[in-house]
């Protein structure tokens, strides 16, 4: 029998009256059981957490920083366990998943970094008028409040990691609500953060349904919404609060752009590479996987069959397999959804150039050329081991093309010329743009977030951390400067 994982109500351990269970997608095996906790119970989590937030925002850097360490230490000490978690929750490969409890060691290390030397105060005088003679400003940062943290099942640790480390560092209580499909790393969390001396009830891990979430979005008592997921979701929650403060980090198609320059044949292999790895890493359900290649017309015949080789080349199978680069989607379902945006495409015209085929949970890693511009794969975030060929005459059709979506979120573009680098940089309207690599590139510290459909506000440690607090300015007078 699997065992009930019960879930962390104001940083201990409780079960309500029902269960979820929770399968492997791969086998459809029972991996474990998750305690669902009660309207009263998620009542007693806010009401906590709002109690402290005074509170906590006053405690000491160091007590909240020796929290972080010690979480990220924790990791460490159980990457193995925590990544066949991850595994088995999510299909996530083996070695996507080790790569995953690494990232999460990064994110709590650098929110503990951070967290020391944050709010430090800047100074600034307003004797530069004279009406500002003998006065000084200092400005500081303080928490906007209770944060709910809500977190997709692509990335089950490291995305909750990316709600909690940010909060705890800036001295912000958090209710943290995994996805559904996959709440058992982030239940793991809560029991490192267990383990710690902070404040009581600053810290809540809810396996709540989705369909229980407008009630916990509309509280006043939580001013701050951050929210990893699909666009549809995260604006319909911004705009069912229009005055609470919202992260949004949503959906993509990322662009991977090869220009005429990166033409040799080890560039060409190396792209190939790249974009045959990261169109199906996470089984393509990330946000910046490579979902469109946009290459030069002088090097596209000779990019192409490099990439449909680097896609067959991926193993699919067993994710427990430390051989298998492509595991399951999170559900067949999700599986049958891509099967029909491809067989749409099809039909409408686009050639099939690898894969193509569904087994259960699971679809072949798969490339199409000339695709119409009006079916959906062309139009959406296939979230699938799909990717779309084109080919462009120039810089420019290039970018166009890139910037011819309704996402905004990242885009690869290979190219050794450092103008064209700095164009694209200029005329792409995505979060980030990586250099000669593709888009699925993410640090953790780094500002990550996109723009039109994409989302507002940015994620990566730092940045986090001034979403979730606010400038707060005093002014000294009288004084001698």
């Amino acid at each position: 029998m699997a065992a009930t994982h019960a879930f962390w109500l104001a940083g201990r351990q409780a079960t309500g009256e029902e269960t979820l269970d929770v399968t492997s997608p791969w086998d459809g095996r029972l991996v474990g059981k998750v305690a669902v906790p009660t309207e009263e119970q998620v009542e007693e989590a806010v009401a906590a957490a709002y109690a402290v937030r005074d509170e906590f925002a006053a405690t000491p850097a160091h007590v909240r920083a020796a929290a972080l360490d010690h979480v990220s230490r924790r990791l460490v000490e159980r990457t193995e366990e925590i990544a066949r978690l991850i595994s088995a929750e999510n299909g996530k490969p083996m070695k996507w998943a080790r790569g995953e409890v690494g990232r999460a060691v990064s994110v709590f290390r650098f929110a503990a970094e951070e967290s020391r030397r944050f709010n430090g105060g800047e100074a600034q005088r307003l004797d530069t008028d004279a009406g500002g003679a003998g006065r000084l400003a200092l400005t500081r940062r303080f928490p906007r409040g209770v944060v709910l943290g809500i977190a997709p099942f692509n990335f089950p640790l490291n995305l909750c990691a990316h709600k909690i480390a940010p909060a705890i560092a800036v001295g912000a209580p958090i209710i943290l609500k995994p996805a559904p499909a996959t709440p058992l790393s982030g239940l793991l969390i809560g029991e490192l953060l267990a383990e710690t001396e902070l404040p009581v009830g600053s810290w809540s891990v809810l396996p709540v349904a989705n369909d229980r979430m407008p009630t916990l979005v509309q509280d006043e008592r939580l001013p701050v919404i951050s929210f990893t997921g699909s666009d549809k979701v995260g604006f319909a929650i911004m705009d069912s609060v229009p005055r609470k403060h919202c992260t949004l980090e949503l959906g993509g198609n990322g662009a991977a752009v090869v220009l005429a320059d990166y033409a040799s044949e080890k560039d060409l292999d190396w792209a190939a590479t790249r974009i045959g790895t990261f169109s199906n890493y996470q089984g393509g359900q990330s946000c910046i996987s490579v979902q469109r290649v946009v290459a030069d017309a002088s090097l596209y015949e000779r990019l192409v069959p490099k990439i449909v080789a680097a896609v067959e080349a991926q193993v699919t199978g067993d994710p427990s397999d430390d051989a298998t680069d492509v595991g399951p989607l999170v559900s067949e379902d999700a599986a049958k959804r891509v099967e029909a945006w491809v067989d749409e495409a099809v039909r409408a015209g686009a050639r099939l150039l690898a894969g193509g085929k569904r087994d259960g949970a699971s679809y072949a890693p798969t490339v199409l050329a000339d695709v119409p511009a009006d079916v959906t794969i062309s139009c959406e975030e296939v979230f699938g081991p799909v990717l779309t060929l084109s080919r462009v005459d120039g810089e420019e059709a290039a970018f166009d093309t890139v910037n011819d979506s309704k996402y905004g979120l990242q885009a690869g573009v290979f190219t050794h010329d450092v103008q064209a680098a700095f164009r694209a940089h200029r005329a792409l309207e995505v979060g980030g743009v990586i250099v000669g690599d593709v888009p699925s590139y993410r640090a953790d510290q780094m500002p990550y977030g996109g723009v039109k459909q994409s989302g507002v506000g940015r994620e990566g440690v730092r940045f986090a951390m001034d979403d979730y607090t606010y400038e707060r300015v005093m002014v000294f007078t009288g004084l001698a400067l």
